[in-house]
């Protein structure tokens, strides 16, 4: 009898520790993290008279998931990376970047850098997902919900997403129309867009 009980109890031992194994399996967190070579930010601003257009790199970024499902990430913009690609005159070029990073936008000395935090994640069917975050520019935080596809793998993941930003939110005023009159075809609108596509790779954390 004695001897019975003890197979049963081991048995019992056996299946609750696979239990426990698969749980942690399914839960394991998982950092995907942003390769900054392959990926990319397009950045757009348009005003009266026409556009503006350009690139800015991450500087690091990662991706969170946990059981496979996605939790959270953060990615950090170099600032100073910015660049301008439809002027091709060089000095007009180089004048527009400037002007970027200065006070009247950026504040690039003062903010070399700005930040998202995903803090929630809505699942849209396949691969698109909502995702809200929260948006740091100038030291100036907001939250942002944006639309975005991404793909998952063993190794690794990739992602796109369009993300329209309200530059009065973070103090971004130049040739704003909500708080300068008689701008004419100097106004610049409020919203620019961020078009960005990320591939990363998989570490387990």
């Amino acid at each position: 009898m004695k001897a019975t009980k003890l197979v049963l109890v081991a048995i019992m031992a056996f299946t609750t520790a696979l239990t426990y194994a698969g749980d942690a399996k399914e839960n394991k967190t998982t950092a995907y993290k942003v390769d900054l070579s392959k990926s990319k930010i397009e950045w757009k601003g348009k005003k009266v008279t026409g556009e503006h257009f350009g690139s800015i790199n991450l500087k690091e970024g990662s991706l969170e998931t946990s059981g496979g499902k996605i939790i959270g990430g953060r990615f950090v913009v170099d600032m100073k990376s910015l660049t301008c690609a439809d002027l091709t005159d060089e000095s007009y070029n180089a004048k527009l970047v400037g002007h970027l990073k200065s006070d009247d936008f950026f504040s690039v000395e003062k903010f070399p850098v700005s930040e998202l935090k995903i803090t929630s994640v809505t699942p849209k069917g396949g691969s698109n997902y909502e995702m809200k975050g929260d948006l740091t520019i100038k030291g100036i935080t907001h939250e942002i919900v944006f639309p975005a596809t991404v793909n998952l793998s063993g190794s690794g993941f990739t992602a796109e997403a369009d993300i329209v930003v309200d530059r009065t939110k973070y103090n971004v005023r130049y040739g704003s129309g909500k708080f300068f009159d008689n701008l004419g075809d100097n106004m610049i609108y409020d919203n620019f867009s961020l078009k960005v596509k990320l591939v990363g790779d998989q570490e387990v954390l």
